[in-house]
């Protein structure tokens, strides 16, 4: 394949074609997934999350967490 003559949507087309061949469909989608940015705001949704979680209330739901898995 020669780049110089081959358009941006050629190029994703082959690349998502090559990775497809390489990693299945559903590696790549995972390959892909690691490049979505997301959207919203983490940090203010996560401390509205665990407004009322102390660490202790987080140590005692892992240790439950442990007792039911038996991990």
């Amino acid at each position: 394949m020669e780049l110089r003559k081959t358009s941006p949507v050629q190029i994703r087309n082959r690349g998502l074609e090559a990775l497809a061949k390489a990693l299945g469909p559903v590696g790549m989608a995972y390959f892909l997934q690691q490049f979505d940015t997301g959207s919203g705001d983490y940090t203010r949704d996560r401390e509205q999350w665990l407004e009322h979680i102390t660490v202790q209330d987080a140590v005692e739901e892992i240790k439950k967490q442990r007792r039911e898995t038996g991990g």
